[in-house]
């Protein structure tokens, strides 16, 4: 399989660490819009087969991505940036005939008058749209192949292939007990998307009532995480997961909760009360004159790189689906979790907990394409595909999950 990676950031950095232990892999072409950061990811391999190469692509520009793709002789294009550019690449990934894996879906727009109680636009509907045009190109664009979205959907449909009989609710979880040394705010994955996550209108799904949304950090629960995490609040967030399940898996009713702190929240509000959130472009003062420039970059380029994080980061992070329902008549509830610790991450792999965690994913799904155990057509989440293989390759890969009966 020949890869193209867009994005060589933290995640996509610790894909080609990933990647380069596994031998389904023929070649990766690393691409970043900054060529040194591509580079830096290839020279860090121990790359003696020569199966990585580094290139300059800006992921907006459909065209050159394209170009890149037949260039290169890619099957499959793997997105790493944020979802800002989820489309340009979704889009040149059809065009050009290849595959295509992303991490984050198409952006959310809140309802014009009602966004605390109706859905605008919907993660991931600009991709569902063109649903049919990747079913009748023969190629898988699949979305959502992440920690989460991504192994918690996984999560998903295996607790509804084997565990459950009906299942009442879905509740994907997240908490850690990571901390960063030296920081005062220094969040672990990146900030342009934990704002765009946290701050836009949660969606939860009820069968009877469809995807509905409410206010950012609204019912607060406290969740007990396992291997030592403890409890942790967590609070409802807008996340790709409740609207990709119920496509394929039948629930009454669908969550994801986030466990943020006050402190976190209450810095991401000040952020939103001063627009230091939006991604409207502002004029500001330069050395040669104005320039535009958009307030949530500013607030990404002030605060540390979460790759650069590693040797100050403590803890552990855990990605969950909670699942509630009844089997062979009785009531059920389990908690189906991926624990990581940041100490082996960095000792391993080099990469710090939380983007590792989420470039292990993509690289087990892109190895059981390669394989052919996932072979399907058009635009599809993670439940939509048999989980039992994946969760093996979890075993395989160094970093087994767990299942924890709740009642």
């Amino acid at each position: 399989m020949r890869v193209l990676l867009v994005g060589a950031g933290g995640v996509g950095t610790a894909v080609t660490r990933i990647a380069a232990r596994r031998d389904f892999l023929t070649h990766m072409v690393v691409a970043d819009y900054d060529p040194a950061r591509a580079e830096a990811a290839v020279a860090a391999l121990d790359d003696r087969a020569g199966r990585f190469s580094a290139r300059r692509i800006d992921a907006s520009d459909e065209a050159a991505v394209r170009g890149l793709l037949a260039e290169e002789n890619c099957d499959v294009l793997l997105n790493a940036t944020d979802p800002r550019f989820v489309m340009p690449l979704f889009d040149a990934a059809l065009a050009a005939g290849a595959h295509y894996v992303d991490m984050a879906m198409s952006l959310s727009v809140p309802h014009p008058t009602s966004p605390y109680e109706q859905c605008g636009v919907k993660l991931g509907d600009e991709q569902f749209a063109r649903a049919d045009d990747w079913e009748k190109a023969g190629r898988l664009a699949l979305v959502g192949m992440g920690v989460e979205p991504g192994l918690s959907d996984v999560f998903a449909r295996y607790a509804a292939d084997e565990l459950f009989d009906e299942i009442e609710e879905l509740g994907v979880r997240d908490g850690a007990n990571l901390t960063v040394e030296g920081y005062d705010f220094a969040p672990s994955f990146s900030i342009w998307t934990t704002i765009e996550e946290c701050l836009n209108p949660p969606v939860i799904y009820e069968k009877d009532r469809g995807w509905f949304t409410t206010a950012p950090f609204s019912e607060p629960e406290v969740f007990d995480f396992p291997e030592g995490i403890g409890p942790v609040e967590c609070v409802n967030v807008e996340h790709e997961e409740v609207l990709l399940m119920p496509r394929w898996v039948d629930a009454r009713r669908v969550t994801f909760k986030y466990g943020l702190g006050d402190d976190f929240i209450a810095k991401l509000k000040t952020l939103h009360e001063l627009g230091l959130d939006s991604t409207a472009k502002v004029t500001v003062p330069g050395a040669d004159g104005p320039v535009e420039v958009s307030p949530r970059d500013v607030v990404a380029a002030c605060l540390p790189d979460p790759a650069t994080l590693g040797d100050r980061m403590k803890g552990k992070t855990c990605a969950g689906t909670w699942v509630k329902g009844t089997k062979d008549g009785a009531a059920r509830e389990v908690y189906l979790y991926h624990v990581v610790d940041n100490e082996w991450t960095m000792r391993e792999y080099g990469s710090q907990a939380v983007v590792w965690q989420t470039a292990l994913n993509p690289v087990i799904a892109l190895e059981l394409i390669a394989a052919g155990t996932w072979k399907a057509s058009g635009v599809l989440g993670p439940e939509a595909l048999p989980p039992r293989p994946f969760l093996d390759l979890l075993g395989a890969y160094g970093s087994p999950w767990g299942l924890r009966e709740e009642i």
